[in-house]
């Protein structure tokens, strides 16, 4: 487990609803944030909706497929264009129609304002904003050219996009205050410069040769110990300064023009974020785009809400409460990893909808302690995909009393091949033992959804089901495993201590939080006492004691 650092974040906010215990809320529990919704923990199974597939009546048909995936809430866009198509005139049918919806098949809703940026881009700004370029200027590239990125740096595009997310959130407030269908809202979606690392505007070239501000630099001397490392080395390489301009801070380079730009960014979505707040307090984040390997600011939509830049939008955006990745890469349990680093909550609001979604959301939640986790896309998904994410979601069904119970208590793990290829056995030491897991990996009926096969070749149209688990410590030498494809063999950390054996193995479901026995597995399933396994291709449930001996 991860320690915490509380930060300003949560606890602006957890201050601010202090008076309205009903709303879905932040809470801390040991070294994690817990949501809560209607009093309890509350951990999403969702699915983020493509893009276009928002609006209501095109969706509708839609729903028995979501709700048979075993989902609790659905993430979905709320696009700026279509709910202000003439300035200060709003029309939220679109909004109220996805409410009534999601009331109807008993779910719940993440939104996502597509506001100012969508992908970097500002495609979904109105026409009104996109034709007046005098009022709402854009970025430009270092030859000068206008981009289709609204600066960051003009108070009119900023008080504007203020403006219309207020009246969204007041506008759930008075419709949705009651019933809490909304239960989290994304300000902006993926923020970034793309194809070049910083802005090139006439304000936006002022403010680089600028001071850089004292309200950063602040930030960052008080809370030297605890910064990201990346950005703790950029600074304190220079001579850790308190004063001068980006270069003279920072250095020369791409990385300084993704800090300034990071800067500008998070001012620009704390404008947003408070303005909203300020009308329904719910928890609100923001989400990432995350960096291929190798690539530098510039080539990817740079200066988001990364994990290497967490400390700028901290100290630039207080009143979120938490960021966000959209992990679409192989390494998942790193990305995760770097979500949780100084007591950021994870919550995945996008992720790859392939076979491997049914175990990365138990890494999400038994390593991470993570509240959410949501393929993107989910009303396309299809088969092997869509039945190992059903099977997995009733898995998480099932546990979730006991996983909200453990979230930040150091008794729960996951068990995630730490590379697509792991040939020697994955060792991680919990509850006083050591546990080696194998992963078997049975090989999927045909082209998994989620594949991409650029080549076209018959060997990449085959693809592995997924291999992983969830492990929760119920009493000393007493776990639960849940999951699928993963042999585990158990010995003591240090040598020389008893031997560990099984003493028994028995797989179960849980029902109404209590668990109901099927049968018990000490014989070849369990290799004559040998082994824990959870057996390739379907999720299952084992509950082992085990005993030590000499």
């Amino acid at each position: 487990m991860k320690p915490l650092i509380l930060f300003s974040f949560a606890v602006s906010w957890l201050a601010a609803v202090s008076s309205g215990a009903d709303l879905p809320a932040l809470r801390k529990q040991g070294t994690a944030t817990q949501l809560i919704v209607d009093g309890r923990p509350f951990l999403v199974c969702g699915g983020e909706l493509g893009n276009s597939h928002g609006e209501p009546d095109y969706l509708r048909a839609s729903w028995p497929k979501l709700k048979a995936l075993n989902l609790n809430t659905v993430v979905a866009p709320v696009y700026w264009d279509v709910i202000e198509p003439a300035e200060g005139k709003f029309d939220f049918a679109t909004v109220d129609g996805l409410i009534a919806d999601a009331r109807a098949n008993d779910l719940r809703l993440v939104l996502l304002w597509f506001g100012s940026w969508k992908n970097s881009m500002s495609c979904y700004a109105p026409a009104w904003v996109k034709t007046d370029t005098a009022r709402f200027p854009r970025a430009r590239d270092s030859a000068g050219r206008a981009m289709e990125i609204l600066t960051p740096f003009d108070a009119t595009n900023r008080d504007t996009d203020a403006r219309s997310f207020a009246t969204l959130m007041r506008h759930l407030r008075e419709t949705d205050g009651a019933q809490h269908t909304v239960i989290l809202v994304q300000v902006e979606n993926e923020i970034g410069m793309i194809p070049e690392a910083r802005d090139r505007h006439p304000t936006a070239d002022a403010a680089f040769v600028a001071p850089v501000p004292a309200a950063l630099l602040s930030y960052l001397a008080a809370h030297r110990d605890t910064l990201a490392p990346e950005l703790r080395d950029r600074w304190a390489g220079r001579g850790a300064r308190t004063s001068g301009t980006w270069t003279e801070v920072f250095g020369e380079g791409p990385a300084t023009a993704e800090l300034f730009m990071a800067w500008a960014f998070g001012l620009y979505v704390e404008k947003v974020a408070a303005a909203g707040r300020a009308e329904y307090a719910l928890p609100l984040f923001a989400n990432a785009a995350l960096i291929r390997p190798g690539y530098q600011p510039g080539q990817y939509p740079s200066a988001g809400p990364l994990p290497h830049l967490i400390d700028v939008w901290r100290a630039a955006a207080p009143t979120l409460d938490f960021i966000s990745p959209d992990i679409y890469f192989p390494n998942f349990t790193e990305w995760a990893d770097r979500y949780t680093r100084g007591g950021n909550p994870l919550f995945v609001p996008e992720a790859l909808r392939s076979p491997e979604a049914s175990v990365n959301n138990l890494y999400a939640f038994g390593a991470c302690s993570g509240f959410g986790f949501a393929p993107f896309g989910i009303e396309s998904i299809g088969e092997p995909a869509a039945g190992l994410l059903r099977a997995s979601n009733d898995l998480i069904r099932q546990l979730t009393p006991l996983i909200t119970e453990r979230q930040g208590r150091g008794t729960m793990t996951a068990l995630l091949p730490p590379a697509a290829e792991q040939r020697k056995p994955h060792d991680v030491v919990f509850g006083g033992l050591t546990m080696s897991a194998t992963y078997e990996r049975m090989e999927a009926p045909g082209l998994a959804d989620g594949v991409i096969n650029e080549a076209g070749d018959r060997a990449a149209n085959r693809t592995l089901l997924p291999a992983g688990a969830i492990v929760i410590q119920l009493g000393p030498d007493e776990f639960l495993f849940g999951g699928i494809g993963v042999v585990i063999t158990f010995a003591a950390p240090t040598p020389g201590d008893p031997s560990i054996g099984i003493l028994r193995c028995a797989e179960g479901r849980y029902e109404a939080g209590a668990w109901k026995h099927l049968r018990w597995l000490n014989g070849d399933q369990t290799h004559q006492g040998r082994h824990v396994r959870l057996e390739p291709g379907r999720f299952t449930l084992q509950r082992v004691k085990l005993y030590r001996y000499r």
